[in-house]
């Protein structure tokens, strides 16, 4: 009887293996996004998971489901997601980017983590932070892994002086008249 109830309850749960209709699809899409306008995040999350489950074969809903949890600092979140839309469509920018992005930050804040316990000093764990770190100055340019602080700034040349003395000697600032008032 159990497993009858459990079987029933995920049947119904997995819409019961058939295809909705493109309309439930564009609705729960549509209701997503007025969720999402209304400032609830978490709903509009939801209304997003119920489209994808309604058209299995559609990338938007995984794609605004990436684009929020990125924007949400769930990085891991938006990585399963943006993975989700790729496998739809697997040239779309926004799901690479997401997944990109998302990617280095949690590379980031390991080996942040790994540095401040100290776990970083195992040569397995440097060889993985050395190739990290090449592949990003690869990619993105040795500027850019290195940050703004490791540009040197330029020091002020100083003006060359001149050997010939000056045709005018310079004038003596005009004598202020001496007055108690501040404003004049």
């Amino acid at each position: 009887m159990a497993i009858f109830f459990a079987t029933a309850l995920a049947s119904c749960a997995s819409g019961g293996g058939t295809k909705k209709s493109p309309n439930d699809y564009n609705a729960l899409l549509r209701n997503a996004e007025a969720e999402l306008s209304a400032g609830r995040m978490e709903q509009a999350l939801v209304g997003f998971n119920a489209a994808a489950q309604a058209d299995p074969t559609r990338k938007e809903p995984w794609l605004r489901s990436a684009q929020l949890q990125f924007d949400a600092g769930n990085y891991g979140r938006a990585i399963v997601a943006a993975e989700e839309a790729l496998k739809r469509d697997p040239n779309d920018k926004i799901a690479d980017s997401v997944l990109t992005v998302s990617g280095l930050r949690v590379a980031s804040k390991s080996l942040n983590r790994l540095q401040s316990s100290g776990a970083l000093v195992s040569d397995a764990a440097q060889k993985e932070a050395r190739d990290l770190a090449t592949t990003m100055r690869n990619t993105m340019g040795r500027d850019f892994v290195l940050g703004e602080e490791s540009k040197p700034t330029p020091r002020p040349q100083p003006k060359p002086a001149s050997s010939r003395p000056s045709k005018k000697p310079a004038k003596p600032a005009a004598a202020q008249p001496k007055d108690d008032n501040p404003f004049n």
